[in-house]
């Protein structure tokens, strides 16, 4: 299990290789404005993601999902663009 203090250490640790990026305290932080959302961790934040809440947040409609967390016809159903990783883009 990631604790706070554990995600935090991690986001140091990126910052470290990639100092340019902009770091968010939460997903929700991350989502709000963002063009596109890209999930590259199995964390149980990004897990239990509400999908709904994200497209609200989201300036874009754009879902990649690199760890095929989420099911292609569930996220379809919120009116995201759903790409994941060797199934068929909805």
């Amino acid at each position: 299990m990631l604790t706070l203090e554990g995600s935090l250490q991690a986001m140091h640790e990126a910052k470290k290789m990639l100092p340019d990026l902009t770091y968010c305290a939460t997903a929700a932080a991350a989502l709000t404005g963002a063009d596109a959302a890209v999930v590259l961790t199995e964390w149980k934040e990004f897990r239990e993601l509400d999908l709904t809440k994200a497209k609200g947040l989201m300036k874009g409609k754009t879902f990649i999902d690199l760890r095929n967390l989420f099911a292609p016809a569930t996220v379809a159903a919120t009116g995201l663009s759903y790409t994941s990783l060797g199934r068929p883009t909805v």
